[in-house]
């Protein structure tokens, strides 16, 4: 294997520990000086559920509890799941389409309190490739819930 992809690997155990040793905080309000640039975890009673990663962490996860469905991933994902629709390239079944209907947009909304309702955890990571495959690492190791590496 290549030594430079290795040296990155290097770095993921580490770094996974200083994550899961960060005291757990609730997400809707991320401290001052959170960095930018990293990895976060979101847990629910002690179940790792979604592992993300992010060059503007406090937007982002402003975006995972109070953003519209355009920017609220992690919310789509479980509203789907809750009301039996899933992703499809079909216009009918669209997020557009489907938040026009009130029982799904009341599960949006269910699902955003949720995640307000989880545990944050995240570890500064600025280098782009180590933060990519830290989330990986991350989703792997400690096998999160909805994340999922199907593109389709």
């Amino acid at each position: 294997m290549d030594e430079r992809f290795l040296n990155y690997c290097d770095q993921l155990q580490p770094r996974l520990d200083a994550l899961l040793a960060m005291p757990g905080i609730h997400p809707v309000a991320p401290p001052t000086g959170m960095p930018n640039r990293g990895v976060y975890l979101l847990t629910e009673n002690d179940v790792h559920l979604y592992t993300g990663r992010s060059n503007t962490m406090p937007k982002r996860l402003r975006d995972h509890c109070t953003g519209g469905h355009r920017k609220a991933a992690l919310a789509v994902k479980l509203t789907r799941l809750a009301t039996g629709n899933p992703a499809t390239y079909r216009r009918e079944n669209s997020i557009s389409v489907l938040m026009t209907q009130p029982d799904f947009a009341t599960a949006f909304t269910d699902a955003q309190t949720r995640i307000r309702n989880m545990t944050l955890r995240y570890v500064e990571e600025t280098d782009p490739v180590r933060q990519c495959l830290l989330e990986i690492y991350v989703s792997l190791v400690l096998r999160t819930t909805y994340n999922s590496w199907d593109t389709t």
